[in-house]
C-alpha cells in the first residue's frame, strides 16, 4: 500500500520594514490588511522593542480581516499615540 500524501505545498515569506509617525499607524496597517497578502504585522518601537504582533489570516476578505483585526487596532491606536514614530515589520506571503 502506497502512501499517496500530496507533498506539501511549499510557501514563501517576504519580510519587509517601514517606519510611519505614530498617528499614521493604524491607518497605514488598515492599508497592510486589506491588501490580503500579509502573513504577520510587527509593530515596534524606534529601540526594536515589539508593541504588538498581529498574526492574520491567510485569503481573509479584506473587511472581514480589517474587522478581525479591530482589537489590535485599538491597542495599537493607544500605543501610538504614546509614542512619536513606529516600524511596522511586514511579513508577507509570495
Amino acid at each position: 500500500m502506497s502512501d499517496q500524501n500530496p507533498e506539501p505545498k511549499e510557501t514563501k515569506t517576504l519580510t519587509e520594514e517601514l517606519e510611519v509617525a505614530g498617528n499614521q499607524a493604524v491607518e497605514r496597517v488598515k492599508e497592510l490588511v486589506a491588501q490580503g497578502n500579509v502573513r504577520r504585522l510587527i509593530i515596534k518601537n524606534t529601540e526594536d522593542d515589539v508593541l504588538i504582533e498581529m498574526p492574520l489570516t491567510v485569503g481573509a476578505v479584506a473587511g472581514g480581516a480589517i474587522v478581525l483585526a479591530a482589537p489590535w487596532l485599538a491597542a495599537l491606536g493607544a500605543f501610538a499615540a504614546l509614542v512619536a514614530r513606529v516600524k511596522i515589520e511586514i511579513v508577507r506571503e509570495v
